[in-house]
């Protein structure tokens, strides 16, 4: 049997956050928590929604302690000012960082048996839906609008842990591609390469079936289209990246991901590296690594990616076709696949146990052990 979890309601295109407050108010919603970082803040991004909210009279609060890879502590934080404020929903504005602390803050006001921010690694059995969320994405990246997954980085310990969670799904999903429109070439680039990371692990995943499959395919077609685009700002490239990276969020949330995910995890944990361009470093290379393992499917994302004459390739050729496709764009975006000045050799026994014991990892579509992605590790340095 397998089981697939969506949004309740989306919106998409230009001038969709308008709306944000029908939705609330229509919801019987009193109060809003606004959950964004300082940036957005300071460069007005989250005043295009607030604005609307004033101009509705709809009373909020707003929260921006959230770091760009959020911490126990910016959780915790968060659920004090929740329950402080009287909200009784939150509009989550921003990229993952956002998106993530206010699902792990919805989830723990509504089942404060796990206030123990850690105590939600993995599938935690939370009973009741988190608080409502209406998430507007900033970056077109990490789907996390329509995912059941959020990351928390326990600094204490130098690690991050997924939580997957049915009861985490935002309510509504507000995907406005002018609420990207200011981000820089390098977030951009390191966003869409997280998208498309997304979109090819959820397509080779152990978990992946038909449906799933469906969404992966053409979420690779669209971000291989869309994505250099995008980096030089123009609409038609925003607007592929926003529904591209949706469409791989609908699929990965449901069947998972692979050992690129869980390795980029630990790099963040450790050097505070964006995860998007953890994830587009390590691509190529652990692409090639599962390359063996994947049966046809190689071929189907070369051609999503553009690649021609595909059919009549040998299935290594194919293989080595898609791997290259995916480097050439994450070079024409510029992201270079190198940890080189990045990681260090003292620390490789370490990121290889915890890149192993991370959520992500078992969905490889090969077998791995801590051995084999330390040696991956090294291979990019």
């Amino acid at each position: 049997m397998n089981r697939f979890v969506l949004n309740e309601t989306s919106y998409h295109g230009a001038g969709a956050i308008s709306v944000v407050p029908d939705e609330i108010k229509n919801r019987g919603f009193k109060k809003a928590f606004v959950a964004s970082d300082p940036d957005l803040i300071k460069f007005g991004v989250t005043a295009k929604v607030t604005d609307l909210l004033d101009a509705a009279k709809i009373p909020y609060a707003v929260y921006s302690d959230i770091k760009a890879n959020p911490t126990i502590e910016n959780v915790q934080n968060g659920v004090a000012a929740f329950k402080a404020c009287g909200a009784d929903c939150i509009v989550a504005i921003g990229g993952g960082s956002s998106m993530d602390t206010s699902k792990a803050i919805g989830i723990i006001v509504a089942n404060p048996e796990f206030e123990d921010v850690r105590s939600l690694e993995g599938v935690a059995p939370t009973k009741n839906p988190c608080v409502p969320i209406i998430a507007v994405p900033t970056t077109a990246g990490t789907a996390a609008e329509v995912t059941i997954n959020y990351v928390i980085t326990d600094v204490e310990k130098k690690r991050k842990f997924v939580c997957v969670d049915v009861h985490d799904i935002p309510v509504v999903a507000v995907v406005d591609p002018d609420m990207m429109s200011t981000m820089p070439k390098g977030l951009t680039a390191a966003t869409g390469m997280d998208a498309l990371t997304h979109a090819i692990e959820g397509y080779i995943t152990k978990g992946a079936w038909e449906l799933s499959d469906m969404f992966h395919i053409k979420a690779i077609e669209i971000i291989a289209k869309s994505l250099r685009g995008a980096v030089e700002n123009t609409q038609e490239g925003r607007e592929g990246m926003a529904l591209g990276q949706y469409v791989a969020g609908m699929g990965f949330s449901n069947v998972g991901l692979g050992v690129d995910h869980s390795m980029a995890h630990t790099l963040s944990a450790y050097y505070d590296m964006p995860h998007g361009k953890a994830c587009a470093t390590l691509l190529p290379t652990v692409m090639a690594y599962n390359a063996d393992y994947t049966g046809e499917k190689y071929r189907e994302i070369a051609r999503a990616m553009g690649v021609k004459g595909v059919d009549n390739m040998t299935q290594e050729e194919y293989r080595k076709a898609a791997v290259d496709a995916v480097r050439q764009l994450a070079e024409d975006v510029g992201i270079q696949c190198s940890l080189k000045g990045v990681a260090k050799e003292e620390d490789i026994p370490a990121l290889a146990r915890d890149a192993f014991a991370d959520a992500c990892r078992p969905g490889n579509p090969r077998e791995t052990s801590e051995a084999e992605i330390a040696e991956l590790y090294r291979s990019l340095m």
